[in-house]
């Protein structure tokens, strides 16, 4: 298995560190309000990788992370906390508001299909271990202490930039770094802060305050994965400076490797520009599922963009991806009809290859788009043995097992589903079927079309006619 590392900067062969259980950290939501599909993008990615790391049969130990205090208003040190800013707003305590919107993603995250990760660290819960690091870290000399806090000193440790390539040489004052009299170098960050109107406060040997908010996942992926762990996922948006940041405390704190893997998923344009609420195309999870577009259609237009290519998500996108999982979902219902009658030589060596070209193109970091070209490739072939009375039902059977084995990673069909049909539903079928031996063609176009708009499609074959759910 072949993956792009951002570290390297080159595609590496991928093995876990023992042999056996792939431990993965992926950064998780500042719960501070609900979460929007650029968030999702980058934890369906890390959901995918999970998957198919389990469908090669390692078992994958995850942890994500709960931000739910410490992470400012800018990308520097500086801002004001966003779950006090938030919880200011709502006139509600930082707590209250953070268990909110928690609970809100966890039904996102359930909504999308995402499996659960092992562990969810709350950073409140942690703070003792981000102590220890710290105090750690100040015993080695590689932070010092502020009037306004505790800054880790970038000049101590060299190799600051290999992630992001933001090298301390290259590091100006005032090039996206607030200018902060008290700090050694202008690029030192905060692994812990002093400020009496902070309403989260903790006491700690240096002196009471909250910590910064790239400690938090040093800590929590430490305590969790090991001192050093194989996967490390995220947006790009995070490389610098908090991927950054990561790697320089817990080297530094632990004197061994961090993460032997970096994945970064590219933004996500909506509409072609960067999602902001001030040009209307800013949309959380919520929004679009209060607009009825199934979980699963979002789902898959989140995933079905390679996770190194920026993806510019429409809302034509959703109906594309309800289009596309529908045709599977058809094609895996017609297999239902294969006759009992001897295999389609020509299609038989196509099955063989098609688990190999599924794999090979999963193993190429994650090349889901290939993946999907592969998918359909094989419909448009299978459907024409169909279509010809050539596919046996033991083919069908095995196609059919191979696309089930598939969605155990992709997760997006729901096959079952379309086969209830409801009772009054049949009746009109029935009705139709009634008007049509009887060449009442108005009558039986009349049901077709009512049928239609109820979301039911009825399919005229050989053996009779046969309902299922658009």
């Amino acid at each position: 298995m072949l993956l792009y590392n951002t570290l390297s900067r080159r595609i590496e062969e991928f093995k876990p560190l023992d042999g056996k259980t792939v431990r993965m950290y992926s950064c998780g939501l500042t719960v501070y309000n609900h979460a929007h599909i650029g968030n999702f993008r980058s934890f369906i990615f890390a959901d995918l990788l999970r998957r198919y790391l389990e469908y090669k049969n390692y078992p994958v130990l995850q942890v994500m992370n709960i931000t739910d205090v410490g992470h400012m208003t800018t990308d520097s040190d500086e801002g004001e906390d966003k779950l006090e800013l938030s919880a200011k707003k709502e006139k509600r305590d930082p707590y209250t508001i953070a268990r909110f919107y928690e609970n809100s993603f966890f039904e996102d995250l359930d909504a999308l299909r995402l499996k659960r990760a092992h562990h969810y660290p709350r950073a409140t819960e942690h703070i003792p271990e981000m102590i220890r690091t710290i105090q750690t870290l100040l015993d080695k000399n590689y932070a010092y202490i502020a009037s306004d806090g505790v800054y880790f000193d970038i000049t101590k440790f060299p190799r600051y930039g290999q992630l992001s390539g933001n090298t301390i040489d290259k590091l100006q004052a005032g090039a996206r770094i607030e200018i902060n009299p008290n700090k050694r170098h202008p690029a030192d960050f905060a692994l812990w802060k002093f400020d009496p109107h902070h309403i989260m406060q903790w006491d700690a040997p240096f002196g009471r305050g909250f910590p910064g908010w790239h400690i938090e996942c040093s800590s929590m992926s430490i305590k969790y994965l090991g001192e050093t762990f194989d996967i490390h996922t995220g947006g790009e948006d995070l490389i610098f400076p908090h991927h950054e940041c990561e790697i320089a405390q817990a080297e530094s704190s632990t004197g061994k490797p961090f993460v032997r893997f970096w994945l970064h998923v590219r933004f996500l344009l909506v509409d072609g520009k960067k999602m902001s609420k001030s040009l209307g195309n800013f949309y959380t999870v919520k929004d679009l599922l209060s607009r009825n577009y199934q979980p699963r259609f979002l789902r898959y237009a989140l995933a079905s963009t390679h996770y190194r290519q920026p993806l510019n998500f429409t809302l034509d996108s959703l109906d594309a991806a309800k289009n596309a999982i529908e045709r599977i979902e058809t094609f895996l219902l017609s297999l239902e009809s294969a006759p009992c009658i001897p295999d389609d030589p020509d299609l038989e060596p196509k099955i063989s290859e098609l688990k190999h070209r599924f794999d090979s193109s999963m193993d190429n970091d994650l090349n889901i788009s290939e993946t999907l070209a592969v998918l359909f490739d094989f419909i448009r072939l299978a459907n024409t043995s169909l279509n010809k009375s050539r596919l046996s039902q033991k083919q069908a059977q095995k196609i059919a097992a191979l696309f089930h084995s598939f969605d155990s990673i992709l997760a997006v069909l729901d096959v079952e589903r379309r086969k209830e049909i409801p009772e009054e539903i049949l009746d009109s079928v029935r009705q139709r079927e009634q008007a049509r031996r009887a060449k009442d063609y108005s009558t039986a176009d009349s049901i077709r079309e009512k049928l239609l708009k109820q979301g039911f499609i009825i399919e005229d074959t050989p053996s009779g006619p046969r309902c299922r759910r658009i």
